[in-house]
């Protein structure tokens, strides 16, 4: 049986937008420690502008979760985000596997992300997504 902060996580991210961010305040702890491939915020003041700042270009963003592991207060947590930008290929519809590890009490007050940043930008760079696609497949 899942700790009832694991539903509330993932119902977060089923309903993050730029529009509903005070979504994060029923989540996360003041404290938190978020880090992903890309930043790591401290506090929950400096997630949400860091959520801000990814979610106000995007025009589509769904989380499918899937083997989700939870141990006292861990959890484990694999997904598929399906993702549209607006400024970044906007037609093109992105799917991407990650995995998200949390710690929590009554909320998440660590959280850490891991995902493929290539898939995500650099193979969808002009030139450079042709050189990182080349690499990886000579691997």
């Amino acid at each position: 049986m899942n700790a009832p902060i694991i539903d509330r996580f993932q119902g977060l991210y089923r309903e993050l937008s730029a529009d509903n961010l005070d979504l994060l305040d029923g989540v996360y702890s003041e404290d938190i420690a978020f880090t992903d491939p890309i930043h790591k915020v401290e506090g929950l003041a400096s997630l949400k502008d860091y959520f801000r700042r990814m979610y106000e270009n995007v025009a589509e963003i769904d989380f499918r979760f899937s083997d989700v592991c939870v141990a006292d207060d861990r959890a484990s947590l694999a997904w598929t985000m399906t993702l549209r930008h607006q400024r970044f290929r906007p037609r093109e519809v992105l799917e991407l596997p990650g995995a998200s590890f949390i710690h929590f009490a009554d909320r998440v007050h660590y959280h850490r992300d891991y995902f493929d940043l290539g898939a995500m930008i650099y193979e969808r760079v002009p030139v450079l997504g042709t050189m990182v696609c080349a690499v990886k497949s000579r691997l």
